[in-house]
């Protein structure tokens, strides 16, 4: 098989920046020397519909086969033309090709406005007198999403940005309804698909097209484009792979799947697309496939050559970014909050810290699975290397780090690489919320370029934090999140209702916790998600151990991890649902504090036993503990000039050193004894962080002794020293 590898990531993912799979894959096939070619349908769609042409052809196909249409659908139909003069002009701005044209979107008289515009707040207070760009792109995205509920209403049910077709994806023990649907003619959105997918596979002229399907959102997109595939170039062989298949089709036994792919894999895709692409050029034997599904004389086979290693981290080589049209990517602002934007605006170049998760022992994740089980870090000297290379080939120094959780001690080591090598970067990644995070680590991190973190503090109760084994406790996620929140680095929470034994009251005290998070100003973000029992958790392997029991021991025949089950509680967790993300909406623009939580709800709930100072005081706990003797000691800031000068009172005179510190945004003075002032003049030099050896506290403190100081730790720990944090001097 000479002819490239085809990888294809089909609609709709993430519209600011690439889902990073095919990225991967096409980075570790460079070190094979395998020639691979990659496309995201995704954008290529979307700037196919959302424009002139697929505008107006969208308008003609809905005034053709549309008789009825909502008051909403409507108002847009009758705008069809502003509609159609406005939308590349839009385009190209979100493109950040064009930003003199937020001064027009902002008058309010340019876009045309329908019913998501119904849903905008104080815009103003929001993005004040200057935030003209952000505030444009706010606006530019409510536009894009009148025309997407408009598709919805009169063209494709399942269109959606990001989850087209979710519904056919998700939790489908039956692979019956999906058959059934592509056995339909396409609809307006799979024939643009369709059309670009017809000229890339002309241009490509592939032998093995793989597509990642990192959702449900993308499984019908998946299928369709491989059934023209196979319909028009019925030589080549198709491969699917990516989280969807990886989760729910670890048990996949319908042979009409095989109708539209060949393989199945699953897990890590190195190993498994190499061995196909050998097998297919006849250098390997059907049974030397590594963890691959494909059909043998009508029966689905798993194969699975467990003497084929996976490749170490260090082996796979660094993304190719390649192929993509990064220019073309668009930033969109749904929710009037920096850091919830980071999702959809902006550039960010994908990368993994590790594989797999370090904690590992969550109840309600998929620990059971490799691709979280099996904990590999990569060293801070090769994730540098490999952002330096991603800087040159993307021109972006943005990188979202897409770890299960970051480790600390590698987030640690990344920043000091960093700073070392005086890369100019931005950064953010998902963490724990763990004691790791001291105000020092923050403060570091801030300095190498991070700008958030996400993590996940679930069901903010302390019983059921210990239930799901995460590790934490609240007042220690509020003491975490005030480190990083005082460091400049914002902070988004994962939270989830309906974990299996959650009470009532347990539910209203944890939207509690969260509320005064907010109040405090520890959070600046967050999402709740409904809990769903996978297969693959501890939760879902014993559900007798949480309270629950299975409806359904019948496996389905395709998609396998979701699954049905009912709550000794007995109480109703999906009416909590639209209280507590209205709640949090507002939370999230820094109002309603006020409200009784009982404003959220249309019936009647118990009152919250939280104390209402509950997350104060555990802010305002001392958290005074001496440093460990073998902790590093590093200093971020530039020398200070130090000058000697004599006092005098009431005829006594005595020598001060001055210490003067320059950083980037103040001046900072300190004052000590001068032979004290000269050894931490030149200790300071020591420690700088651009010099190759560290030194531990043990060995400052060493130094100082050997300069013939007295009493290290009256001096250490005590002001001016442990103010010098604000000039960069940390214990790490």
């Amino acid at each position: 098989m000479s002819a490239p590898v085809f990888l294809i990531t089909p609609p709709f993912t993430q519209l600011n920046t690439p889902y990073p799979a095919t990225a991967y894959l096409k980075g570790f096939l460079n070190t094979k020397n395998i020639p691979a070619y990659q496309a995201d349908l995704g954008i290529e769609v979307t700037l196919a519909l959302f424009s002139q042409k697929g505008l107006s052809d969208l308008f003609a196909h809905i005034a053709v086969m549309v008789s009825e249409v909502s008051e909403n659908a409507k108002r847009i139909i009758a705008l069809r033309d502003d509609y159609v003069q406005t939308i590349d002009p839009v385009i190209h701005f979100l493109q950040g090709k064009d930003p003199t044209l937020a001064h027009l979107i902002c008058t309010r008289n340019y876009l045309p406005e329908a019913s998501r515009f119904s849903q905008l707040g104080d815009l103003q207070q929001a993005f004040g007198s200057m935030g003209m760009q952000d505030k444009a792109k706010h606006l530019a995205t409510m536009y894009l999403e009148d025309i997407s509920d408009l598709i919805g209403e009169c063209v494709d049910p399942h269109f959606g940005f990001s989850r087209y077709a979710e519904r056919l994806g998700r939790s489908a023990n039956s692979f019956d309804e999906l058959y059934i649907t592509l056995r339909n003619e396409p609809t307006f959105i799979d024939k643009i698909t369709i059309e670009i997918l017809q000229k890339r596979m002309e241009q490509v002229q592939p032998a093995l097209v793989a597509f990642s399907v990192p959702f449900p959102g993308n499984l019908y997109s998946a299928f369709r484009c491989a059934q023209y595939i196979k319909q028009h170039w019925p030589h080549v062989k198709l491969a699917m792979g990516g989280g969807f298949p990886n989760t729910e089709l670890r048990s996949v036994s319908d042979a009409r799947v095989f109708e539209f792919f060949d393989y199945i894999t699953l897990d890590d895709g190195e190993a498994p697309i190499e061995n196909l692409v050998l097998h297919l050029r006849g250098e390997k034997k059907l049974e030397e496939l590594k963890r691959t599904f494909t059909l043998v004389n009508g029966q689905v086979m798993y194969i699975n050559n467990t003497s084929c290693a996976d490749y170490k981290q260090g082996q796979v080589g660094t993304p190719d970014y390649s192929d993509f049209l990064l220019n073309d990517y668009i930033s969109a602002i749904e929710v009037v909050n920096p850091m919830h934007s980071l999702w959809s605006d902006g550039r960010w170049n994908k990368l993994t810290m590790a594989h797999g998760c370090y904690w590992g022992k969550c109840t309600f994740c998929d620990i059971s699975l490799d691709y979280i089980r099996l904990y590999e870090p990569l060293t801070a000297q090769l994730l540098c290397d490999r952002m330096e290379e991603m800087i040159v080939q993307t021109g972006q120094t943005g990188f979202h780090f897409v770890d299960e959780a970051a480790p600390p001690a590698l987030m640690r080591a990344l920043a000091l690489e960093i700073i070392k090598r005086k890369l100019n970067v931005t950064w953010w990644t998902n963490v724990r919320f763990e004691k790791s995070f001291t105000r020092d680590l923050c403060l570091l991190l801030r300095a190498s370029g991070c700008i958030a973190v996400s993590g996940g503090l679930e069901v903010a109760s302390d019983r059921l934090l210990g239930l799901i084994q995460k590790g934490i406790t609240l007042a220690q996620v509020a003491k975490v999140n005030k480190h990083f929140t005082e460091a400049g680095i914002m902070v988004h929470a994962y939270l989830m209702y309906g974990f299996p034994t959650q009470t009532v009251q347990e539910m209203i005290d944890s939207l509690e916790m969260v509320r005064q998070m907010f109040q405090a100003g520890i959070l600046q973000s967050a999402f709740w998600h409904r809990f769903t029992m996978t297969a693959h958790s501890p939760v879902g392997l014993e559900p007798q151990k949480y309270g629950v029991k299975k409806m359904n021991e019948l496996i389905g025949t395709f998609a396998n991890n979701d699954i049905e089950y009912t709550d000794t509680s007995g109480v109703d967790y999906d009416s909590f649902s639209f209280g507590l993300k209205k709640s949090l909406l507002n939370y999230m623009h820094s109002t309603c504090f006020d409200y009784p939580l009982q404003k959220w709800f249309d019936f009647k709930l118990p009152k919250t036993t939280v104390p209402p100072d509950f997350i104060v005081k555990a802010l305002e706990e001392d958290e005074y503990a001496t440093a460990k003797s073998h902790a590093k000691v590093i200093y971020l800031g530039t020398p200070p000039a130090i000058e000697i000068t004599t006092k005098s009172k009431k005829g006594a005179t005595w020598e001060v050193a001055s210490l003067d510190f320059q950083s980037r945004s103040q001046r900072f003075n300190i004052k000590t004894e001068p032979e004290q002032g000269k050894w931490l003049a030149a200790i300071l030099k020591q420690v700088s962080v651009n010099n190759t050896k560290t030194y531990t506290l043990q060995e400052v403190k060493e130094s100082y002794e050997a300069a013939g100081l007295e009493d290290f730790d009256l001096f250490w720990d005590n002001k001016p020293i442990n103010t010098l944090y604000k000039t960069g001097l940390l214990i790490l």
